[in-house]
């Protein structure tokens, strides 16, 4: 996260800091509280870097030159409390803004509306999971931030530098299959123990209240759960070496990922990929499908179900008779996993899509 929080360093937070906190207040407090504000932190990429007033401790850039604002605020870039905030606040915004114009892309382009109509589609449900979503990212953001911190200071293997010797083209190529490979099974492991009878109850229902999905129910998680659900996203670049940049990538990657298997269009019926389809089945049925890229852990587990075929007849998927079954066979599953219904669904359809065909 370097790279993107000396991005937004350079272009506003250096100015922002030197004018709401600037470096003329450490008069203002005890000296050790001083020294405590300006302590280096020993960043991976620290150097000493001079100014016109002598040598000021900070981290060489990579990507674009420090201004005089730069050394102009009580809290310098590597202070970690100015770290903290600075991430809590650009992840969360990051957050939204990318959760928001994904799952409305796919609303808007992909999602097929007929859903409204399914028997099991919450009143108002839309709303709800956009609710519990937006609710949810800042708690999640907050978890999170103490990884972007180990990161920042060292404590990890992402690098910057492509070269031959080290991380050529062909190894950086394979992080990407090491990664998703690890959290596929990361996220197998995790999501599998989040149906555990009590942890399900504390943690996971919230996510499963939408037994049929909208993309806004992608991230409509309670934040413990969704935090859990990445914690193999930041575990990897601790054990393994990965290129910040394509860390980046990977992680808007995911986020995308996340949306697209919510988004109820299934494209193919793929034996490999864990996709919308396969990601159906495990909210109607709660037991099964619990993977993230691909059915393999599902299949070693025990707990693969293929899609009903159904789901892959544009005409069958939407039809009563269909609809019926599902919830059939899916009433049965609930049961056995929630116990008798408590109310905790009101079932209806948003007014405006009530003579949807």
């Amino acid at each position: 996260m370097d790279l993107v929080l000396e991005f937004f360093d350079s272009y506003g937070l250096d100015y922002v800091y030197s004018r709401t906190l600037p470096a003329q207040l450490a008069s203002k407090f005890p000296a050790q509280w001083q020294s405590a504000l300006s302590l280096n932190q020993g960043l991976g990429n620290l150097t000493t870097v001079g100014t016109s007033n002598g040598d000021v401790y900070g981290y060489a850039p990579y990507l674009f030159k420090m201004s005089d604002y730069t050394f102009q605020s009580l809290l310098p870039r590597y202070n970690v409390l100015r770290q903290f905030l600075s991430l809590t606040v650009i992840t969360t915004i990051f957050g939204w803004l990318l959760y928001f114009s994904v799952a409305t892309f796919s609303y808007v382009f992909i999602f097929d509306k007929a859903v409204f109509n399914h028997p099991r589609y919450l009143k108002n449900q839309m709303s709800l999971e956009i609710k519990q979503a937006m609710s949810a990212i800042p708690f999640m953001v907050l978890l999170t931030v103490p990884w972007f911190l180990l990161e920042l200071h060292g404590h990890s293997k992402l690098y910057m530098t492509v070269d031959t010797q080290n991380h050529g083209i062909r190894q950086l190529l394979l992080e990407y299959v090491y990664f998703l490979m690890f959290t596929d099974c990361g996220i197998y492991l995790l999501h599998r123990w989040l149906h555990w009878p009590r942890v399900y109850k504390a943690l996971h229902k919230p996510h499963h209240k939408w037994l049929v999905t909208t993309p806004y129910a992608s991230h409509a998680f309670h934040p413990v759960d969704g935090y859990f659900q990445s914690l193999p996203y930041h575990v990897y670049p601790m054990l393994f070496p990965l290129n910040k940049v394509s860390y980046l990538i990977l992680f808007t990657f995911v986020n995308f990922w996340t949306v697209m298997i919510h988004d109820g269009e299934y494209l193919a019926n793929d034996p490999v990929v864990n996709g919308a389809a396969c990601h159906t089945v495990h909210h109607l049925y709660f037991n099964y499908n619990y993977g993230q890229f691909t059915t393999l852990w599902d299949r070693l587990g025990g707990s693969y179900r293929e899609p009903d075929r159904e789901l892959f007849n544009k005409s069958l998927k939407k039809s009563t008779k269909t609809w019926e079954e599902q919830i059939k066979k899916m009433e049965v599953i609930k049961k056995q996993v929630e116990g008798e219904d408590d109310g905790y669904r009101v079932y209806g359809t948003e007014e405006k899509f009530k003579k949807m065909n």
